[in-house]
C-alpha cells in the first residue's frame, strides 16, 4: 500500500491515481530480469559479465561524436549526473540529451533568457493564496492532480481562475473564464491580453521601471497590434480577452501556470517570453503566490536538466562552452571534456538516419513510441551500427536493441529526485531488486571502470555521487543526504546552512533585470488544408502514464482506459458519417493509425484528439518533428491529419 506524509510539502497527503494504484509494475512477470545479446537476430540471455565485456569493446570502437546518451527523467539525479560525465568523460562528446528536449526544452531556454533561470519561480504551496490563476496549456486534473487540488483551493478561498485550453478540461468546472483559442495561437492572445493592460494602465510601472529592462521595445511592439486581429487567429472575442487581461492584473498577486500545451510548438520559446512579458508587466515574480509555474512532464524533468543532461550545459546549467566553467569540471574529473554543444533528441534521430550517429545509449527512455515521426525513429535507430537500451521493461525501443540491460525501478534503488517547484527529495529502497537487474548508477559505474575510468566512477552509494554534485553545482550546494532526510529542499540552496528557497527572483532577478522580449506571433509549421482539414493536438489522460511502458502493466488502470481513442466533436463527426465507437483512420503527411472514435464536445469543431500511451495505436507516426530553432523541441501540440471512417469497420 502506498500513503503520502501528511505533513511534508508538497503533496500534505494527497497522492494521484497512478501514485496510489499504478505500482503494479513493479512485479510485472514482464519484466527484465537478466541481461540480453542479440544472437542470430534474436535477443538471447547473457551474464552481466559477458554484456559488460560485450559493451565495454563496443562502446571503445564509437568514442566522440558518432555516439549519443539518451538519458531519462524516470531516473535518479544521481543517474542522470552520472549519464552526462560517462558521455563527456568517456565517451568525449556532449551528444546527450533526454525526454525534457520533448516536454519542457522550451521552459528552460526561455525562462533562462527572461529571468536567468530556467524554473518553476514559486512553490505549490503558495497557489492557494493567489487572487487569481491563470492556467494555460495545461489539463492539471490529468496530468498534475495534487496541484489541481491546489487551484480548487484557491477557488474555494475567492481566486479568480481563468482556463486557457483549445480543449474542454475539467477545471472549466470552476473557471471564472475560459478562453478557448485555436491551437497555436497563445502568442496572439498572449500578446493582446498585455496590449490591454497597456492600454487600460493596470501594469506595475514601479516594477517595470526598477527590476527590468527592455520594456520600451516591447510597448512599442504591442501599440501595433489589433485587438480585432487577435480575435480572428484565436476564434476568441476580444471582449472576452479584455476581460482575461483585466482579471489577471488585478489578481494581487496572480499566477500562471502552464505546461505542454505552451511548450511543444514550433515557437515554443516565444510562447513562453509572451507569458514572461506579462507576468512583469504586472509585477507578479519575485513575490509569493505569484509567477510563471511550468508543470514537469515526468518526475524528474526538473532534476535531469539539473543534472546537466543536456548537450549545451554542464549540472546546474553552466554552459559547455565556457571554458572557465568546463576546466572546473576537467579539474574535478581529472580529464577534458569537448567543448561544442551535442544534439538533441531529434537531431539525433536525424543524424543516425544519416549515418553520422552510428552507436546510442539509451537508458530509460522509449523513443519509438514517444518521439516525433516514430517511423523515421524507427530507421533511424535500426541503421545504428550499435544500439545499447537499459530499462525494466523489453520496450518497443528496446526491442531493436543489440544489447539490453535490466535495470531496477526506483522502488528498488536509493537517490534523489527533484520536483516540478526545484525541491530535492530522498528515495529509498523499498523493494529488493528483481531478478539479476542492478541501479542505472552502479551499471554506470561498473561500465567506466571498464573502459579505464575506475578512479572517476568510485562511487559506494548514490550520497557520494550527490555529495560530488554539491561541490560543482553551484545551486545544490547545500544538499546533502543528511540534510534530505526529514524532508526535501527546494534550490538555489548554495550552502549547508541555508534553508532552500520558496519562490525565486526576489529583490532582483537570477540575470539581474527581467528581460522583456519583442515577438511576433508564427502560425504552427503546419496548418489545416483541403487534403488535411483537421487539427490534431496530443497529450496525456489521468490513469496512464507517458508512453505506457510502466501504467499498461497495471490492471487496475487498464479498465480506466484500455485503448486509444480518438477524440472527434459530434458535428465534424455527423459531417463524415462517424458514429462513437467507430473505426477511423487519421492520416498525417507522415502516417496512418487506426484507431476508434469518441465523438464528445471537449474538442473544437476542427480538432481531434489522441494520446501517445498505447504503442498498438502509435500516435506519434502522425506528429510533426519540426523544432522550435531555439529550443530544439519538437511541435507535438498542432499538426494537420484527415479523417476517414473505416468502411465495415
Amino acid at each position: 500500500r502506498v500513503r503520502a506524509k501528511r505533513d511534508c510539502s508538497p503533496n500534505f497527503g494527497q497522492l494521484c491515481v497512478k501514485g496510489r494504484f499504478g505500482l503494479g509494475f513493479v512485479d510485472s512477470p514482464e519484466r527484465l530480469t537478466v541481461p540480453l545479446i542479440r544472437k542470430n537476430d534474436k535477443l538471447q540471455p547473457a551474464t552481466w559479465e559477458e554484456a559488460l565485456n560485450l559493451l565495454a569493446e563496443k562502446l571503445n570502437q564509437y568514442k566522440g561524436d558518432c555516439f549519443a546518451f539518451l538519458s531519462s527523467a524516470k531516473c535518479t539525479n544521481e543517474e542522470n549526473y552520472l549519464a552526462q560525465k560517462f558521455s563527456r568523460l568517456v565517451m568525449k562528446t556532449n551528444n546527450v540529451d533526454h525526454c525534457a528536449r520533448l516536454c519542457h526544452a522550451s521552459t528552460v531556454s526561455a525562462l533562462a533568457l527572461a529571468f536567468g533561470s530556467g524554473a518553476m519561480t514559486n512553490s505549490i504551496s503558495e497557489l492557494p493564496d493567489a487572487g487569481c490563476i491563470f492556467v494555460i496549456g495545461s489539463n492539471t486534473t490529468e496530468q498534475h492532480p495534487v496541484i489541481a487540488l491546489k487551484i480548487k483551493e484557491a477557488k474555494r478561498r475567492g481566486a479568480k481562475i481563468i482556463v486557457a485550453n483549445p480543449r474542454w478540461i475539467d477545471l472549466c468546472k470552476i473557471a471564472d473564464i475560459w478562453l478557448r483559442q485555436t491551437p497555436g495561437t497563445d502568442v496572439p492572445l498572449v500578446l493582446e491580453m498585455c496590449r490591454v493592460i497597456l492600454e487600460e494602465r493596470l501594469m506595475d510601472e514601479e516594477f517595470i521601471a526598477q527590476r527590468t529592462e527592455g520594456f520600451e521595445q516591447f510597448k512599442n511592439s504591442l501599440l501595433q497590434l489589433s485587438g480585432d486581429e487577435a480575435a480572428r487567429i484565436t476564434g476568441i472575442s476580444s471582449d472576452l480577452i479584455r476581460e482575461a487581461a483585466r482579471t489577471y492584473a488585478r489578481g494581487n498577486p496572480s499566477s500562471i501556470i502552464y505546461a505542454m500545451g505552451i511548450t511543444q510548438h514550433s515557437h515554443g520559446v516565444e510562447n513562453i517570453f509572451a507569458l514572461a512579458n506579462l507576468a512583469m508587466m504586472t509585477g507578479n515574480v519575485g513575490r509569493p503566490s505569484s509567477g510563471i509555474n511550468p508543470l514537469r512532464g515526468q518526475n524528474n524533468v526538473q532534476g535531469s536538466c539539473d543534472m546537466g543532461a543536456l548537450p549545451n550545459v554542464l549540472p546546474a546549467y553552466q554552459a559547455v562552452n565556457n571554458p572557465d566553467l568546463r576546466r572546473k569540471f576537467e579539474q574535478a574529473w581529472s580529464a577534458a571534456i569537448p567543448e561544442n554543444p551535442g544534439l538533441t533528441v531529434v537531431e539525433m534521430m536525424n543524424a543516425a538516419h544519416e549515418g553520422k550517429i552510428r552507436a546510442m545509449y539509451i537508458m530509460g527512455e522509449n523513443p519509438v513510441v514517444s518521439d516525433p515521426d516514430s517511423s523515421h525513429v524507427i530507421e533511424a535507430l535500426k541503421s545504428l551500427e550499435f544500439l545499447v537500451v537499459q530499462d525494466i521493461f523489453l520496450s518497443e525501443t528496446a526491442a531493436l536493441a543489440d544489447l539490453v540491460l535490466p535495470a531496477t525501478s526506483s522502488l528498488e534503488k536509493d537517490g534523489t529526485f527533484t520536483n516540478t517547484e526545484r525541491r530535492v527529495q530522498r528515495i529509498r529502497e523499498a523493494l529488493h531488486p528483481v531478478g539479476q537487474s542492478r541501479p542505472d548508477w552502479m551499471i554506470l559505474c561498473d561500465l567506466a571502470a571498464r573502459m579505464g575510468y575506475k578512479e572517476q566512477f568510485s562511487y559506494d552509494n548514490p550520497g557520494q555521487i550527490m555529495a560530488e554534485v554539491a561541490r560543482l553545482a553551484p545551486s545544490y550546494g547545500g544538499i546533502s543526504y543528511d540534510r534530505l532526510e526529514k524532508e526535501g529542499l527546494q534550490w538555489p540552496c548554495p550552502s549547508p546552512d541555508h534553508p532552500g528557497t520558496q519562490f525565486l527572483h526576489k529583490g532582483q532577478f537570477t540575470r539581474g533585470l527581467g528581460k522583456f522580449n519583442v515577438i511576433e506571433y508564427r502560425p504552427s509549421m503546419e496548418l489545416p488544408d483541403e487534403e488535411y482539414p483537421f487539427i490534431l493536438t496530443t497529450g496525456r489522460i489521468l490513469c496512464h502514464y507517458h508512453t505506457g511502458t510502466m501504467t499498461r502493466k497495471v490492471n487496475d488502470l487498464n479498465i480506466l482506459r484500455g485503448e486509444e481513442r480518438v477524440e472527434i466533436n459530434p458535428q465534424d463527426a455527423r459531417d463524415l458519417g462517424i458514429e462513437d465507437g467507430e473505426l477511423v483512420d487519421v492520416t498525417s503527411r507522415r502516417g496512418r493509425v487506426r484507431v476508434k472514435a469518441k465523438t464528445t464536445e471537449k474538442s473544437p469543431a476542427g480538432v481531434v484528439f489522441m494520446t501517445f500511451h498505447f504503442s498498438e495505436t502509435p500516435t506519434n507516426v502522425l506528429t510533426n518533428p519540426a523544432l522550435d530553432p531555439i529550443a530544439k523541441i519538437p511541435e507535438l501540440k498542432v499538426c494537420a491529419v484527415k479523417l476517414d471512417k473505416v468502411r465495415g469497420g
